[in-house]
């Protein structure tokens, strides 16, 4: 069973359906247990880092996080919940940098282009040589981002895209799937990505 963690964030109901045609079964759910208890969890976010991880606070998401990890389950974080797995973004909430769950030691920062938030279509670089991508060959997928990580992220596969500059559009590891776009609008190129996750567990 794959669980899709509800801590207030928008756009679960998509991510649901998309999830759902990788032919696992899924839950929407905000129980610890069955959060922690899952093959898989889904960490969506849509909004303000601050916000999120309130969220995410509320229902002990950074604990569910953190005890996922230590027994060996899988995490998919999607968009700004890719962002929550930082150390912290420099996107003000209420005036004050907020910390991540810290996961991985670099910050998010904001994207140095013309035109912010990135949203739409973007190709991404170093694809091919990832296992996550197999089967999916030059294909674009949706951003929706003002802040991305810049910097290398350390013990994980770096999937990069340009806009403005180059930022990490995706990481991947054993337990740690997680994009900076959102392939639950996708299209099919989105939806292989989630089928191969899937089929990971």
């Amino acid at each position: 069973m794959i669980a899709i963690l509800d801590y207030g964030s928008g756009n679960i109901r998509s991510a649901q359906r998309a999830f759902e045609k990788s032919g696992q079964s899924v839950t929407v759910t905000s129980d610890f247990e069955k959060a922690v208890g899952a093959k898989g969890l889904v960490i969506p976010g849509v909004g303000a880092f601050g916000a999120c991880m309130e969220g995410l606070k509320t229902v002990r998401g950074d604990e569910i996080i953190r005890e996922r990890l230590n027994s060996g389950k899988k995490i998919f974080g999607i968009c700004v919940g890719m962002q929550v797995l930082f150390a912290e973004s420099e996107e003000l909430y209420n005036g004050q940098i907020v910390r991540g769950v810290g996961v991985f030691e670099e910050a998010v920062q904001k994207l140095s282009a013309p035109v912010l938030p990135h949203i739409g279509w973007n190709s991404l670089q170093q694809a091919a040589e990832s296992k996550m991508f197999t089967d999916i060959s030059k294909e674009r997928f949706y951003f929706v981002h003002s802040y991305a990580v810049k910097g290398e992220v350390s013990g994980v596969e770096n999937i990069k895209a340009t806009y403005g500059e180059r930022f990490i559009a995706a990481v991947n590891s054993d337990l740690i799937t997680a994009t900076q776009f959102h392939p639950e609008k996708s299209g099919n190129a989105g939806l292989k990505l989630i089928e191969n996750w899937a089929s990971s567990l």
